[in-house]
Formats: structure tokens, sequence, C-alpha cells
């Protein structure tokens, strides 16, 4: 696929998507949204893809935002169905997939960006990013997901106080509330994300897709995320990855996972 606004590669089981529009600080528009679910579409559906890791370009953000001048004259309907879309088409569909997707988090990560981190799996930080939702400082509200995921990840008081402030957090304050797994150097955020991705590698590509969808059931509104866990892990006993594990374990050798 040839995309205008992202970057997209794969090498030992690692797809990286690195969102390339520098000049705008990687800010989201319509046509990245819609590259975006292409190319995350495309490397969940390749077998050889293992974990998928996004980044923006450059050293200054991740993604410092929504492209505001396509949206600043929209009616009611039109900033709804802009919300309905970016969040069926994205970052709904990210959160789902059943590879792992990590948002190595280089620089700022605010509005749609840090709601397009949120919708990834976990996150890792540089030690220079700076997080924050400002859409209220707009006179609007995320609508990316940002209200639902925020409060989930770093609890409801803190998020009403990161929203309603506009305020942005660095990287260390967003590793204390649970925001992001890691931080480290900006030099050093792609190898060490790139060594997180190998130590998933490892293991059994189908577990890990039913274990994603079990979490992810918890946090939805009439699923009980145990009944899918039963049925998970007893979908597992059916599945190839299960039988080599399995039978590796007991002949004292290190599986190999085949994701079936």
């Amino acid at each position: 696929m040839n995309f205008e606004n992202i970057i997209v590669s794969s090498e030992n089981g690692i797809g990286q998507i690195t969102i390339n529009r520098p000049s705008k600080l990687n800010a989201l528009n319509v046509a990245t949204i819609r590259e975006l679910h292409d190319a995350f579409q495309s490397l969940d559906e390749n077998n050889e893809t293992r974990v998928i890791i996004i980044i923006g370009e450059g050293e200054k953000a991740f993604v410092a935002g929504a492209d505001i001048s396509e949206f600043a004259n929209y009616s009611i309907e039109e900033g709804a169905q802009l919300s309905q879309q970016g969040q069926e088409l994205l970052f709904d569909f990210v959160e789902n997939l059943k590879t792992p997707v990590i948002a190595a988090i280089n620089g700022f990560a605010l509005g749609g960006g840090l709601e397009l981190a949120m919708s990834c799996h976990f996150r890792v930080a540089s030690d220079n990013a700076k997080m924050g939702l400002p859409e209220v400082s707009l006179g609007v509200i995320p609508g990316y997901g940002g209200t639902q995921r925020l409060p989930q990840l770093v609890g409801k008081g803190r998020a009403m106080e990161l929203i309603m402030t506009a305020g942005m957090i660095d990287a260390e304050t967003a590793k204390n509330y649970g925001l992001v797994n890691h931080v480290v150097l900006q030099a050093e955020l792609l190898e060490f994300t790139k060594s997180i991705a190998t130590k998933i590698m490892r293991n059994s590509p189908a577990a890990i897709g039913k274990a994603i969808k079990a979490i992810n059931d918890n946090y939805k509104d009439g699923v009980d995320g145990y009944k899918t866990e039963i049925k998970n892990f007893g979908k597992c006993f059916g599945t190839e990855d299960f039988k080599e594990g399995t039978t590796a374990f007991i002949e004292k050798r290190k599986a190999i996972f085949q994701g079936k």
C-alpha cells in the first residue's frame, strides 16, 4: 500500500506505523485516520505480524492533536458524525485488534493524539513526552474516546481534572498515574519498545488475541468479561498453539508458536 501521511514497515514480526506529518506535528486529519485504519487492518491480517508499534515522525510529537482547521466550521450533525466515524474507523478498531499494539509516545500526545495512544493496548513514553486533552480550551470535548478511556486508565478524579483544566502532564507523572507503562530516554524509545515486542512474540499469538478480547470486555457495558474469559479459555484448548505450548513444556523445550 502507498500512503501519503504514514510510513509502514515490517521486520522480524514487528510491524511499525510512523505518522509522517512532522510539519503539522503529526496532527490527525481525516485522510490520516483512514490511512491508519488501512495500515492497522493490513498488519493485523498478516499472520507474520506479531506486534504493532505506532510512533510519530521526528522528535517533537507523537501526535499533537487533531487537525482543527478541518472541522472548525462543522455543524452539530457534522461534529457528531466526525466523532462516530473516527471512533469506529480507528480508535475502537485499534483497541479491539487481536494483534498487540504498543504506542511509543515521542514528544507531544495531545487531544486526538493521546486518544490514539490510549486506544493502543499499552504505552511507552520518551522522557520529554507531554500528554493532555486540551479540547475544552477550544469549546469542545474529547471526541475520540478520551472521556471514556482516560478514567479507565488514571481514575475518575484525575481524568476530570486533566480534562477540565485542559492541562498537560509530563512523562513521569503519566507513569505515576498509570497512563504509560515505562519512561525511557527518547533516543532509546523505539529500541526499548521493540524489546517489549520481542518478549510478547515469544508467546502464543492465538492466546494473546483471546486475552485482549477478554480484558476489553471487562470495560464494555452489558458484557460480562468473566464469561468471555471462560469462553476464550476453553477455545484455547482447540488451538495448535495450546498443543505446541503444553507439549514443549512437557518436553522441556522452547515452544514454537504459529498463531493457530
